[in-house]
């Protein structure tokens, strides 16, 4: 048999393709976070006039034909960057120049410290995927060593 459904050495590294496509979804997910953090003050956005509204990324399975015949799962990606529709922050700032004429200015709707914690848990699922990866390459030169 041929390609990855019968290749049996394509098979032993499939925990390293799937680790790859996560590597590849965090880092998306990762410059959607710095996005929101940069644009965390933006009161006007080009084109709208409005705050800045919060990103968030959407990760989905990818699927393939299972070695059986069946559905297996090959990695993951994200599937589309939502805006988040809550409401923005008002802060009420009269000398600010955004402000309207009850002297409020109307913030992005994006919360640092939910940022920052988001940021934290994609870096560290980052982090894993990568041990992955490293652990799967040490396996694999190990059992090429065994056989020489």
């Amino acid at each position: 048999m041929t390609g990855i459904k019968g290749d049996p050495l394509a098979r032993s590294f499939r925990g390293m393709r799937i680790a790859a496509s996560a590597l590849d979804a965090e880092r998306s997910r990762i410059d959607v976070i710095a996005k929101n953090v940069a644009n965390a003050r933006t009161t006007k956005m080009p084109g709208t006039g409005l705050p800045y509204r919060r990103e968030v990324a959407s990760f989905r399975p990818v699927l393939g034909e299972a070695f059986n015949g069946g559905i297996d799962f090959v990695g993951i990606r994200v599937d589309e960057v939502v805006t988040d529709q809550s409401a923005f922050e008002e802060v009420y700032d009269p000398q600010h120049p955004d402000a309207d004429a009850r002297g409020v200015v109307l913030y992005p709707n994006v919360n640092t410290m939910q940022e920052m914690a988001d940021l934290v848990t994609a870096v560290r699922s980052y982090e894993a995927n990568l041990s992955v990866i490293e652990t799967t390459e040490r396996m694999a030169d190990r059992a090429l060593r065994l056989a020489e």
